[in-house]
């Protein structure tokens, strides 16, 4: 069992997840076994009840798990399917060896930081050390902080228990450009590596992330003063046209080479043609598209993240250029509908709270009007749902009993006794005992638009979602006939897909299909909103 250790310095957000899942893709594509986590040093036990606009999306893994955005990242780059378990913050920590303490475990002792916080912490190590061949964490926050000093301490812990050659730590650092110099600076990068020396961990690679190409004599400079191999000071240049082209960027480094050499890994071929083949076609498409993004959040890039690279390896598949247009909702309730005129297709995504929602909804009924290819995810399905009962049935107080729980007509209702499967809740989810998280299976309906893009009748898909339609007004919906439900919870037949006949493009998901796609393998209901798009765009 080999294990890679991720830390970052400098700055926040320097690309340590993206560094992590590039790493795993070279990895993989030498036909190595991997698997990724993330150690998080905030004392929440999941980003699940953070705000968006603060920490950016809550990215839902298959059994349920509220993680970390940099986990999409993972599951995006790699072959990997990540539960709960690859997952850990300061909180969990706390929260486990409090638990054990007053369960007596410890018998006694006083409870410290060392030995036992730490011992947790390389026991999630342990834990997840099946089934691959080699494990990488990445470490969140910044070298120096505080609070993420336990986890720094428990690693260099873990490797000085494992055989030589089994573990490999990798900084990643900035090397910025001061403008008025006209020069790149190594200080910063010498101070994080210091303070980590201080901490008793040498890196044994340095990744640089820098605007312009660092030169022989300063990588040179990096290796001396940070003790580290001058092969070893990897260049990580910002990337000009995509994300996706960092594995290709790394590997013309030679960093795959380096770790295999490193973890004394067999020096395997590597077969890149799958992100090659992505980079193809994000240099030269052959067309462009303009999609507007209706959501609250837009302020925040991270907050819609996993939307946006989902809208991306649609327009791959599609040999588009993507251009996104981020709309506020409440722009469009001041302004009106004409900020949507100039788009080929519009995507309201998840969100929470009141704030926009009937700009949402405004936004349904223009995409429906206008035949504008429309696809609705989480809340998006309840607006267009909502506007539908309004405009098309008549139901003017029609409405969400989450925004308005004493309605003439609660259109979407909430989940009620638990997890409408039955099951128990994990316990970090135990302040959301009636909402789904985690993959649920739908059936689709025959003959609908949706069974045709999927291609089969029973899909699986991620849900974090605590409303749903009201089944109560099902047969409304459907005596009208445009409206059709075309995909349904297999277990408790609630609304999984809604799709309107006539229309060129309008789907909308009460689940999330963006947690599936990937740059080489398109989540189907993207990749068709952008084809459709397209086709009404050349009409």
């Amino acid at each position: 069992m080999k294990y890679i250790f991720v830390t970052g310095g400098v700055i926040s957000s320097v690309g340590k997840g993206l560094t992590a899942a590039s790493i795993g893709a070279l990895l993989e594509s030498r036909g190595f076994r991997v698997t990724l986590q993330k150690f998080d040093p905030y004392l929440n036990v999941d980003p699940g009840t953070m705000n968006p606009l603060q920490h950016g999306e809550v990215y839902v893994l298959r059994d349920g798990g509220e993680t970390d955005l940099d986990l999409g990242h993972y599951e995006r780059f790699t072959n990997t399917n990540l539960t709960r378990k690859n997952s850990l913050t300061s909180g969990q920590v706390y929260l486990s060896v409090l638990e054990k303490e007053r369960q007596g475990v410890y018998a006694g002792q006083t409870v410290q930081v060392i030995p036992h916080i730490t011992d947790e912490i390389k026991r999630r190590i342990k834990e997840n050390s099946h089934d691959c061949d080699v494990l990488i964490t990445e470490i969140g926050g910044t070298t120096g902080d505080i609070e993420g000093l336990p986890f720094l301490e428990a690693i260099r812990e873990f490797a000085l228990e494992q055989p030589l050659g089994s573990v490999a730590f990798i900084h990643v650092t900035l090397v910025p450009f001061i403008k008025a110099s006209g020069e790149l600076k190594t200080k910063p990068t010498q101070q994080s590596v210091a303070k980590l020396r201080e901490i008793g961990i040498t890196p044994h690679i340095i990744v640089c992330r820098c605007e312009y190409s660092l030169t022989k004599e300063l990588r040179k400079k990096i290796s001396l003063f940070c003790n580290v191999p001058f092969e070893a000071i990897i260049e990580e240049k910002d990337v000009e046209h995509s994300i996706y082209e960092l594995p290709l960027v790394l590997q013309r480094e030679g960093l795959d080479e380096l770790v295999c050499k490193l973890l004394q890994l067999e020096q395997r071929s590597s077969d890149m043609s799958q992100w090659q083949n992505v980079l193809r076609s994000i240099v030269a498409p052959r067309s462009s598209i303009r999609i507007g993004l209706v959501g609250k959040y837009v302020k925040l890039n991270d907050a819609y993240k996993s939307v946006q690279e989902a809208l991306y390896h649609a327009c791959i598949a599609n040999d588009a250029r993507l251009e996104l247009v981020k709309i506020d909702p409440e722009e469009i309730e001041i302004s009106g509908t004409h900020i949507l005129e100039k788009l080929d297709a519009i995507l309201v995504p998840s969100g929470s709270g009141i704030r926009g929602f009937e700009g949402k909804i405004l936004t349904a009924q223009y995409a429906r009007e206008q035949q504008i290819p429309f696809l609705g995810i989480c809340l998006g399905l309840q607006a267009a749902l909502i506007e539908y009962a309004r405009n098309v049935l008549g139901l003017k107080s029609a409405h969400s009993a989450a925004f308005q729980p004493e309605a003439e007509h609660s259109i979407i209702t909430p989940l009620v006794n638990g997890q409408s499967d039955g099951t128990k809740p994990h316990p970090t989810q135990e302040r959301r005992q009636t909402m789904h998280l985690g993959t649920r299976d739908c059936l689709l309906k025959s003959g609908s638009k949706a069974r045709d893009i999927y291609a089969q009748e029973l899909i699986s898909e991620r849900h974090r979602n605590s409303y749903v339609f009201n089944n109560d007004y099902r047969e409304l919906f459907e005596k009208e006939g445009n409206l059709l439900f075309s995909g349904l919870g297999k277990t408790d037949s609630l609304v999984e897909l809604i799709e309107l006949k006539g229309h060129p493009f309008f789907l909308a998901s009460q689940f999330h299909p963006e947690f599936q796609s990937k740059p080489h393998s398109p989540h189907p209901l993207f990749k068709e909103f952008v084809a459709a798009a397209l086709a009404a765009k050349r009409q």
